[in-house]
């Protein structure tokens, strides 16, 4: 495997329901992370994007959240209807979704 391009990394964290800084899993975060797998399968572009579970990125109150590396750009209430287009616009044409990204106060 070469080295990736772009890494992304999907926040899986889990905590108990009622906690009050809530988290990634309760907003969707597996079913993003299933589609970001599907769209580089589909895509074949493994020699070029590296798509990661993680844990807590952060602003759990905005999740799911999606971290884009090289650039460090942090995606909130990322949803599975989204991840084509992140994919496309920032992985594929490297311009960030601006509508999905976390204010720069949060991170």
């Amino acid at each position: 495997m070469s080295k990736p391009v772009k890494h992304v990394f999907v926040c899986s964290q889990s905590r108990p329901d009622g906690h009050p800084r809530g988290s990634c899993s309760h907003k969707g975060c597996k079913e993003v992370l299933q589609t970001f797998w599907q769209e580089l399968q589909q895509r074949n572009a493994y020699d070029r994007i590296a798509v990661t579970y993680s844990g807590c990125l952060g602003p759990c109150d905005q999740g799911a959240n999606v971290l884009v590396y090289p650039e460090g750009v942090l995606y909130g209430h990322v949803t599975k209807e989204d991840v084509a287009e992140i994919f496309d616009s920032h992985l594929v044409d490297d311009v960030p979704v601006e509508r999905l990204r976390v204010p720069a106060g949060s991170w």
